[in-house]
């Protein structure tokens, strides 16, 4: 079924709780997760060492918020500073009485998850392969998430089309965890204020490498910022994220993660092009991750895992198959090495036998890869 739908009994939801992290295992190349690879830049390390100075202290939000408004031209009362962006899906959850809620899939599965574990039903809009353009929502749907670039398609919906989606009774949810590795950041709504019920959220996550230290933030309507504010428990970010938070949305940070997203799209396009014949790339990529169909998923993934390759499974999201892996994007070197074992495997005429890994590893993504 492609049109909306809801479903009361959880069972056929999938394994909404399954992420990246979950597909890797020792000694494989990460593929499977979208966060940048190797460590922080010096810099931010730096930041983050500084910042253990004052963790006797109870943390300050002050400074970040008014860091991150600054960034996107919003007032302080517009920020609320969550301990990354899944945190904030939870907030929704807890202070919204949503009577129609509909996620738009195939997506982060998060939202959902946070959503049916507050107990409200959920109806999903699943988007048509190949290209998984943006259509229209039930009219009466009062809340609506969505993400812009979208994981795990890649696909980067253009911002008059999500923008057409508010509307006065309307909570508009726009995920974008991943519009800075999008350079220029075309499709960001991130400065709107004059679009009724929208809330963006955002993670500085994946291009600094810090899933570790929980960092992300929500823009929106002040009265809806306190409201999730007020579900939000005291203190939610230590003092080292809060540091990151000023460190990375000042002008000099903004400006490197914009260098980092012009090589990433250089990056993806030689992974691409390296891609062997068999695989189907599905959407149009703009982020650090791209959507590929194998025939015979399963056993391909299997056989990736065997040659020391973790990839991210793809039947876990609503509206994708074991037939669908998301692949990361890191240095050509790293993605040529990755395509031919690929080939390799869809070459062959039967299963490969798994390789030991520690003959079959890649060079290591280098530590300046964005």
């Amino acid at each position: 079924m492609t049109g909306p739908h809801a479903d009361g009994d959880l069972d056929h939801h999938g394994d909404l709780d399954h992420h990246g992290d979950l597909d890797l295992a020792p000694g494989l190349t990460d593929l499977a997760v979208n966060v940048r690879a190797g460590t922080p830049p010096p810099w931010l390390r730096h930041v983050l060492r500084r910042a253990l100075d004052d963790v006797a202290a109870y943390p300050d939000t002050g400074p970040a918020r008014a860091a991150v408004a600054a960034a996107h031209g919003r007032d302080p009362a517009e920020v609320l500073l969550t301990a990354g962006a899944a945190e904030a899906f939870v907030l929704l959850a807890r202070a919204l009485s949503p009577r129609r809620p509909v996620v738009v899939h195939p997506s982060f599965t998060e939202p959902e998850a946070a959503l049916r574990a507050a107990g409200h039903p959920v109806e999903r809009l699943l988007l048509e392969p190949p290209h998984y353009r943006l259509r229209a929502v039930p009219e009466d749907a009062d809340l609506v998430v969505l993400g812009n670039p979208t994981n795990p398609t890649s696909v980067l919906h253009p911002a008059d089309d999500v923008a057409a989606l508010a509307r006065p009774g309307r909570v508009l949810v726009v995920d974008e965890a991943f519009a800075d590795t999008v350079p220029g950041e075309p499709a960001s709504l991130a400065h709107r204020t004059d679009l009724p019920g929208l809330l963006v959220v955002r993670s500085l996550t994946k291009t600094w490498g810090l899933a570790g230290l929980r960092v992300g933030y929500v823009l929106g309507p002040r009265e809806l910022v306190a409201a999730l504010a007020a579900a939000q428990p005291h203190w939610p970010l230590s003092t080292p994220a809060l540091a990151a938070a000023v460190a990375c949305t000042a002008p000099a940070a903004r400006a490197e993660a914009g260098a980092a997203a012009r090589e990433l799209a250089a990056h993806r396009a030689a992974l691409l092009a390296a891609l062997p014949r068999g695989v189907t790339v599905l959407g149009e990529p703009r982020s650090s991750f791209v959507l590929l169909r194998v025939p015979d998923g399963e056993r391909v993934r299997a056989a990736l895992r065997g040659r020391g390759w973790a990839v991210r499974r793809g039947d876990t999201f609503p509206g994708l198959s074991p037939d669908h892996l998301r692949v990361a994007v890191r240095d050509p070197a790293t993605s040529r090495a990755f395509a031919a074992d690929l080939a390799a495997i869809l070459g062959a005429e039967e299963t490969l036998v798994p390789m030991p890994t520690t003959t079959s590893l890649p060079a290591a993504v280098p530590e300046e890869h964005r």
